[in-house]
């Protein structure tokens, strides 16, 4: 079960509060790349394990700034997005809170050699069949939403 959190917020005309539970906005990046597979972020944070690079969304930012911004944070990899995987918005997709993720498929140079930085303490791929055992969050899930995507198009 996922923790509720609660905000208030203040109206600046008239000073009056009201609480706002609402799931928390955030991105998540598949890049993969022919031959080396998909590219997964060890975190560094709770929860542990290996995850697709991403985030939440920053106030003022759109969700394709956010996943570009997330992407080179946690990779340093500067990446093109190339289309929209899907929405994923299970309350119990994050274990610390309720989130809605939008999760976009992306691409780089082939030279590019990803490098971990932010909240990311290592950045790798994987083959889609060699995927690590401790995945976070629903990125198992994702990745394999992206599998099924791929092999129509093939």
């Amino acid at each position: 079960m996922h923790k509720i959190r609660t905000f208030t917020i203040a109206c600046s005309q008239c000073g009056s509060t009201v609480a706002q539970r609402n799931p928390f906005p955030t991105v998540d990046i598949v890049l993969h790349r022919a031959g080396e597979g998909i590219l997964l972020i060890e975190r560094r944070n709770p929860p542990h394990g290996w995850a697709l690079p991403g985030g939440f969304i920053d106030y003022g930012e759109s969700a394709e700034q956010a996943a570009v911004r997330e992407a080179l944070e946690e990779t340093g990899l500067d990446v093109r997005l190339t289309g929209l995987l899907g929405v994923y918005s299970d309350p119990d997709r994050d274990p610390r809170f309720h989130t809605l993720s939008v999760a976009y498929m992306a691409q780089c140079e082939d030279n590019e050699i990803p490098c971990a930085g932010d909240d990311a303490k290592n950045a790798r791929f994987f083959p889609l069949d060699a995927l690590p055992t401790d995945m976070a969050f629903d990125h198992r899930r994702i990745i394999a939403d992206f599998a099924k995507k791929i092999s129509r198009s093939a």
